[in-house]
């Protein structure tokens, strides 16, 4: 989800990260500082995305994420994986008279 939004979006800090998660998902998820800033200390060590520091819009010193090449290699690797999840979770909860 991290990858995604900054694909969509760009350059962004955490808090904005983790707020455009939670209305991508119609609020349907909360995400928790506790677990937004270790992913992004993880998909920094992993090369997949970069920061630096600047000024929020409400002339805060933020630090600003943004995907690397390696991180849409990565997003499209995961992109796949998870499409390909969500179509075999699919056929168990709506299975076709085919495969009965």
């Amino acid at each position: 989800m991290v990858l995604k939004t900054l694909e969509s979006m760009g350059p962004l800090h955490g808090y904005g990260i983790a707020r455009r998660i939670e209305q991508t998902s119609g609020n349907q998820l909360t995400v928790q500082y506790g677990t937004i800033y270790p992913a992004l200390l993880r998909l920094e060590q992993e090369g997949y995305i970069s920061s630096e520091w600047g000024v929020s819009e409400n002339n805060r010193r933020a630090r600003f994420y943004k995907l690397t090449r390696t991180g849409r290699r990565q997003l499209q690797k995961e992109s796949h994986r998870w499409g390909k999840a969500a179509a075999i979770l699919g056929r168990f909860i709506s299975p076709s008279e085919e495969s009965i």
